[in-house]
């Protein structure tokens, strides 16, 4: 994702258009495992019901010792991964309209809307959010991990650091849910980030902005 689009030549392969190179392909299934693994044995810490859940990871012991590290591991592949795509999802006035026009966008009249780029803004929004919830769940992570940080911040910072901790869990774990259901929604999504590629008419239907910019002639802007 990473990958320049600005020249088609160096973004095709035979009759296909490359969307995902194998380096944010592997980043992003590795934030999957990752998250994945954190979830589980965080929400089996969430509630005494969901404590089955540790039998993922080891049992009980295994699981509070390993999800510091494993939530410290789907932050560096998400920050490597996010990082090269951080300008390429900052919303604009575009955005704005499709936003407001997310009735058109259910509904499929996508000739009402403006031509998303490689992103449309439902997916910059997603992103956003990943970003900030990652970001405040490992800064609260150290703060609440007592194996290693206990005394180096009062219970006060503790509590609220517990309770930021949860809330940013849920946001993620819901923002991964919708991120879920609209790559399943959109068909070809996740073959795309399995393969990595589209096909010229996925590119022209669902990002017509960024297809344009795919097939423009080398040197012209």
């Amino acid at each position: 994702m990473a990958e320049p689009a600005s020249h088609a030549s160096h973004a095709s392969r035979g009759n296909l258009i490359v969307r995902h190179t194998q380096r944010d392909r592997t980043l992003h299934w590795l934030v999957v495992l990752a998250f994945l693994c954190a979830a589980a044995s965080g929400l089996a810490f969430f509630h005494p019901s969901l404590y089955w859940l540790t039998n993922l990871m080891g049992g009980g012991t295994w699981s509070a010792r390993l999800h510091p590290f494993i939530g410290l591991a789907m932050a560096l592949a998400f920050y490597l991964y996010a990082r090269p795509l951080w300008r390429e999802n900052q919303l604009d006035k575009h955005d704005h309209a499709w936003l407001t026009g997310i009735r058109d966008v259910v509904d499929g009249r996508d000739d009402r809307l403006p031509e998303p780029g490689k992103y449309n803004a439902g997916q910059k929004v997603l992103y956003l959010a990943m970003v900030a919830c990652i970001a405040l769940l490992t800064l609260t992570g150290l703060v609440i991990w007592r194996r290693y940080f206990a005394g180096y911040f009062p219970i006060g910072a503790v509590r609220l650091g517990a309770l930021l901790h949860a809330l940013a869990a849920f946001v993620l774990v819901a923002g991964i849910i919708v991120h879920i259901a609209a790559a399943l929604w959109v068909k070809g999504s996740v073959t795309a980030m399995m393969r990595g590629t589209v096909t010229p008419g996925w590119a022209f239907k669902h990002h017509r902005g960024w297809f344009r910019q795919m097939i423009r002639p080398h040197g012209r802007h």
